[in-house]
């Protein structure tokens, strides 16, 4: 159970609402450290379950991820292929280019410092 289903509503809708919005904010950052870091092209269905593996209570859903992939592969940070299936439709599998590299520099660079001045306020003092 995520700690958005464990509150009472109206706290429960508004913290589902926070976590849609923090994940919408960071799934680009996550699906370029993901394509980063394979050792293969891989395809929509691969990365959500990457991430659904590593936490699945998080609430990155299958849907979202594809018009993500698609805007970063229009922006030039993804090339994709499409590969015909046995097992049932084509499959586009995607690899991040050269200026997605140098996008995700950048973009980890700004997420640790946003996380920085969030853990000033946020993280528990000792």
């Amino acid at each position: 159970m995520s700690p958005a289903e464990e509150l009472e509503p109206p706290e429960q809708g508004l913290a589902r609402k926070f976590q849609k919005e923090l994940n919408a904010g960071l799934t680009g950052l996550v699906l370029l450290t993901v394509l980063d870091k394979a050792d293969e092209d891989l395809y929509g269905y691969q990365i959500a379950k990457q991430l659904q593996q590593v936490s699945p209570n998080l609430g990155l859903k299958q849907g979202v991820l594809y018009p993500v992939l698609r805007a970063m592969s229009s922006n030039g940070l993804l090339s994709s292929r499409v590969v015909p299936s046995y097992s049932g439709p084509p499959r586009r599998y995607y690899r991040i280019t050269d200026l997605g590299r140098a996008t995700l520099k950048a973009w980890q660079s700004i997420w640790l410092e946003t996380r920085a001045f969030v853990d000033l306020f946020v993280a528990p003092h000792a």
